[in-house]
């Protein structure tokens, strides 16, 4: 589809850097999107905008809503909205590092940059923990299907919604359990990626399994590992055509349909939690005419 952010339906690149930022300057916010707009190409910078920032402008994106917050039996699900997210993709990170210098400028005085994550690809694409990540990702035209938007009208067709959490491991804890207990937490096995059929009903899989939902809760996964100082953990990142599929996966994982809370809660938590729509493109530009820029 040649009016999406093409970054959205590529493979997770070598690095990555994750910039978000808060609205600081309602009156400077058209100026500092325009030049957005023309520096962002949708493949290497993938933007997405939160409900904050196109409320400021006085439009509406429907299906746009925030991010909701849970609590579990010791655990929390938080939910920390923001303005703006940018996913900065590449092989070089001194690269990604003046782009996103070069961003930064450019939307300032508007915006304040709030954080920064540095990512990576790990392997073939695996979680820290070795298992493999986005094993179920649909491919190719379901891939389209799952993640872009279309026959909604021009404005909203290419785009996409993108939800995002940063979650810390606690790689200590995972490694002290035995394989067959690491096993049963995922519900796959390290060795060969192969579904364990009678894995714990907490176990990962059997609680995330998107055919197992009614209707079937797909996304398309683009999420890697993090790493920043003495922390490390996965920056999970799910592309739809709306938010539902996601939130019915999250309403699963803490237990609200059963009280059986994933088993991921017992050696990683998020710490942030976000929605933000990613529009398509317009003559090589991101698309943002239904925010009137």
């Amino acid at each position: 589809m040649n009016n999406a952010q093409s970054g959205i339906l590529e493979s997770p690149p070598p690095v990555a850097r994750y910039l978000i930022f808060s609205l600081t300057d309602h009156g400077d916010a058209r100026r500092s999107l325009r030049v957005l707009r023309d520096m962002a190409d949708g493949r290497q910078t993938v933007i997405g905008l939160g409900q904050s920032l196109v409320l400021a402008l006085g439009a509406t994106v429907p299906g746009l809503r925030t991010f909701p917050s849970y609590a579990g039996v010791g655990f929390d699900v938080p939910s920390t909205p923001f303005a703006l997210w940018c996913w900065l993709r590449g092989d070089d990170r001194g690269e990604l590092l003046h782009r996103a210098r070069r961003i930064n400028h450019a939307l300032a005085p508007a915006f304040r940059l709030e954080h920064v994550i540095d990512a990576f690809t790990y392997g073939t694409g695996r979680d820290l923990t070795g298992y493999e990540d986005g094993t179920e990702n649909p491919k190719e035209e379901r891939a389209l299907e799952v993640a872009i938007v279309r026959d909604q009208g021009d404005g909203l067709d290419g785009s996409s919604f993108v939800a995002v959490q940063q979650w810390v491991h606690d790689l200590d804890r995972f490694e002290a359990k035995s394989t067959q207990e690491q096993d049963d937490t995922i519900g796959r096995r390290r060795s060969d990626n192969d579904e364990i059929e009678d894995a714990p009903p907490s176990a990962h899989v059997k609680r995330a399994t998107q055919e197992s939902f009614d209707p079937e809760a797909f996304v398309l996964r683009r999420s890697v590992p993090w790493a920043d100082g003495s922390r490390a953990g996965l920056v999970f990142v799910a592309f739809g055509t709306s938010f539902d599929a996601f939130e019915a996966i999250l309403r699963r994982m803490v237990g609200a349909e059963d009280g059986i809370a994933d088993a991921l809660f017992i050696f990683t938590r998020p710490i942030s939690g976000a929605f933000f729509w990613c529009p398509g493109m317009q003559d090589g530009r991101l698309d943002l005419r239904l925010l009137g820029v």
